[in-house]
């Protein structure tokens, strides 16, 4: 079988697949509308913490059941949610268009108790200070979202027409949705010249069906009054309707279930015998052709990664990892795997087996990997090229022998103990590489996942920041960047976290927290700590002017006091609740180096222990790439730390 043959039956069974998807694969995210109120709200010492607490109670029943409503009402202030789907979406689809909404929600500013409303076009999500589950109408806040009119001639002069088509769609699921769990669609095909309407309503199903008439026919009237333009949405608090001259709903209606019924039954009987044939033929042909060769086929290799050194030929590398043996792995994670390896000119070299194969994936990848290689710094893990000709994309790092930070820091009775000076030369060493980063290389490189583990030590115990797999870069006349969030929790900045804005200042953040990790010998874990993080417990110490004390014992008191009180202190300024009050890390060098340095004095951080942040909170938050549970519970991202040790 020829190539283009085994394309052919890919893009048959693509097409196949999708004549049997129940809601046709559309999530609707398109925002609707969004509300940002002020609350009566005083103190938001626990704001956030009950924010994210009352979003992991509604993400495990939206999960199953594709609506929600739940309350945390200890300690003050007490904070309402709501998330519903609307009926037409498949559960797929459904949790997909949650986890979007509870992406952009926190643009109201959770951090400043605002409460918020997003209207999305598949779902609806809440927060409040109060009790809002029975409102059906908000006239101060209920919004509507009108469509400009058509230019269809047609459309111009049956517009009475059409008007009255509209009345009708829009009554019908009016009086049908009360009677069925809130839901209806209607439709009215296009005659005599006049368009097609489609329309949609939607109650909360925390409202009976006397409130969900009542906010029908008040959203009625609001969406009738955007005729004759082609589209309008009405939003109310307890209900949201739409209409449409075009399809944009999932539920077959009318004649739909039919013609969809005998497009199924033929699909099903020619895909019964094509499928047969075309399995075998890709059998025979796996048969005579490597799979590597099937991946230049589809996606190619760029000529600008051909033609530089960063290129690396697969079956060299192949052999010299002994063909990926286990005996040669180093790490293992949910992005691939790694291994030593050692190449034909002698040089000994980190091989990480990446699983990510889609030809845009490949292009956003040879550019980070054309940024990375760019840059040079003692204190960075050198990426010397990739791979991308064979089954799997592979890059190469310089190889590191020593463990990574946390393997030698927390092990318990660990027959290596870092001393002072060891572990005042990875602080430093670390500093000096992110500063790099930030700085000389012409754009700021955001690294996203600054921790322990991502901390390597040569033979000499110099510190090198190695997986780059989450760095972002940010044009230097730029404040921010506003991203999907990634990385670890624990070591992620407020701000980050909250709204999803990078700067530069998070990966200070996460510097200052890896500062307390290794001044104190503990990690910090923000789940199934009973007296709190590592940042809570420091600032009490600081607080009581004990912080000799906190420092690892197992160094059994062998340090200089004032040069480690110096030292916790910078990372507590890094870790400031406001990015304006961090340091930079160029700065950060300087307080490192420069012992008559003096420091502003710091306040209060946040602090996200685990009674602030749910277990499971990594499943609302990840939203970069789609949606995945194989997330642990300290990580929110696809792409999963391998330590190149």
């Amino acid at each position: 079988m020829q190539p283009s043959i085994l394309n052919l039956a890919c893009v048959f069974l693509v097409l196949f697949s999708s004549l049997f998807s129940p809601s046709l694969g559309d999530p609707r995210v398109s925002e609707a509308g969004i509300l940002c109120l002020r609350s009566n709200v005083t103190s938001t010492a626990n704001v956030l913490s009950n924010f994210l607490d009352v979003m992991r109670k509604i993400a495990a029943k939206v999960t199953e059941n594709c609506w929600a409503n739940d309350s945390v009402t200890s300690p003050l202030p007490e904070i309402y949610a709501l998330a519903q789907c609307h009926g037409d979406l498949s559960h797929s689809d459904c949790v997909f268009c949650f986890v979007q909404s509870r992406n952009i929600l926190p643009r109201c500013n959770v951090l400043d108790a605002k409460p918020g409303r997003l209207y999305l076009d598949g779902c609806f999500i809440r927060s409040d200070y109060y009790n809002f589950y029975n409102e059906t109408i908000d006239p101060q806040h209920d919004m509507v979202k009108c469509a400009n009119q058509s230019n269809d001639s047609a459309h111009q002069q049956a517009r009475q027409q059409f008007v009255d088509k509209v009345d009708r769609v829009l009554r019908n699921v009016s009086a049908v949705a009360p009677e069925n769990k809130g839901f209806a669609v209607f439709k009215e095909a296009r005659r005599g010249g006049v368009a097609g309407v489609y329309a949609l309503a939607q109650c909360w199903n925390t409202l009976d069906k006397k409130g969900c008439r009542e906010c029908l026919a008040n959203a009625m009237i609001k969406a009738r009054n955007c005729t004759p333009g082609d589209e309008g949405r009405a939003m109310n608090a307890g209900c949201f309707m739409r209409y449409s001259t075009e399809r944009f709903y999932t539920v077959p209606t009318d004649g739909d279930s039919l013609k969809l019924g005998i497009i199924i039954a033929i699909a099903s009987s020619v895909a019964a015998a094509t499928s047969l044939v075309f399995i075998g033929a890709y059998v025979g042909y796996r048969k005579l052709s490597k799979k590597r060769e099937v991946q230049k086929k589809l996606f190619g290799i760029p000529a600008i990664v051909r033609k530089s050194n960063l290129n690396f030929n697969y079956e060299s590398l192949e052999k010299a990892t002994d063909f990926f043996d286990e005996s040669k792995k180093l790490g293992q994670g949910g992005a691939g795997s790694v291994y030593k390896g050692i190449l034909p000119d002698g040089r000994v070299v980190a091989v990480k087996v990446l699983v990510f194969n889609t030809r845009q994936w490949v292009d956003d990848f040879f550019n980070e990997v054309n940024l990375i290689s760019g840059i040079q710094h003692k204190n960075l893990v050198r990426l010397l090229g990739c791979s991308m000709e064979g089954p799997e994309s592979l890059l190469v790092y310089e190889y590191v022998p020593n463990r990574s930070l946390d393997e030698i820091l927390f092990i318990k009775n660990a027959t290596r103990i870092l001393s002072w000076q060891e572990r005042l030369n990875i602080i430093s060493g670390t500093a000096e590489g992110l500063a790099f980063l930030h700085g000389p290389c012409g754009v700021k490189i955001i690294h996203r996942d600054i921790k322990s583990s991502n901390v390597l030590l040569d033979e000499d115990l110099t510190a090198k920041i190695a997986d780059f797999g989450l760095a972002r870069c940010l044009d230097p006349e730029k404040s921010h960047l506003s991203t999907g969030i990634a990385g670890t929790l624990g070591y992620m900045a407020p701000e980050y976290l909250v709204k999803g804005q990078l700067t530069e200042k998070a990966d200070v953040y996460s510097f200052g927290v890896l500062v307390l990790e290794i001044l104190s010998g503990r990690k910090n874990s923000i789940f199934g700590q009973a007296s709190g993080s590592v940042l809570q417990s420091v600032w009490k110490q600081y607080k009581a002017n004990s912080l000799a004390e906190w420092i690892d014992p197992v160094l059994k008191g062998k340090f200089p006091v004032s040069e480690a009180l110096n030292v916790l202190q910078i990372a507590l300024l890094c870790t400031q609740a406001s990015p304006d009050l961090r340091p930079s890390m160029s700065e950060v060098v300087e307080m490192l180096n420069d012992q008559e340095c003096a420091f502003p004095v710091p306040m209060q951080p946040p602090f996200l222990n685990n009674n602030l942040i749910p277990n499971d909170y990594s499943r609302i938050l990840n939203t970069n790439t789609g949606i995945t549970n194989q997330l642990t519970n300290s990580e929110i991202s696809f792409t999963s730390t391998i330590n190149l040790r």
